[in-house]
């Protein structure tokens, strides 16, 4: 009886957290724009990020676009440690840090984020439809707050 139980929470358990990881981003509302669409042209932006005295950032840390420009950012990761690259308001940037502060080893490969190793690089197709001022940044715990973050602004 006890292994039946032990079994029953173990599948409830992956089963919940299968649901979560399924369900995070489907139909989700992005106020920065929308994803790319990958047969349209598209300005390349190369971002690198990387750890240097003592900071955690990104290089550059300022872009400028045009309302419904479509931007490939090109990340490349020449620090040390992992880095992650999500686009987003600042506060759906706040929102989601506050998740990752619960599931710290949480890895994305989404439409508007993207975990990158060290010496790895990443990609984001990214159409800024709306204009305003966006935030891409680090959101593994320690990494936002040690200055890694940077803005996007949509005129």
């Amino acid at each position: 009886m006890k292994r039946s139980s032990l079994t029953a929470a173990t599948f409830a358990f992956f089963l919940g957290a299968a649901m979560f990881a399924a369900t995070a981003h489907q139909g989700e509302h992005f106020l920065a724009g929308e994803p790319g669409n990958p047969k349209k042209p598209a300005r390349v932006i190369q971002v690198t990020a990387r750890e240097a005295d003592g900071k955690m950032l990104f290089v550059p840390d300022k872009v400028d676009v045009r309302k419904g420009e479509q931007i490939r950012f090109i990340i490349r990761n020449n620090g040390l440690l992992a880095h992650e690259f999500v686009l987003g308001s600042v506060k759906e940037n706040d929102k989601h840090a506050e998740l990752m502060k619960k599931y710290p080893d949480m890895e994305h490969d989404d439409p508007n984020g993207k975990s990158i190793e060290p010496g790895k690089t990443a990609e984001i197709l990214w159409r800024f439809s709306k204009a305003g001022t966006f935030e891409f940044a680090c959101l593994i715990p320690g990494h936002r707050e040690a200055g890694m973050h940077g803005s996007v602004t949509v005129k």
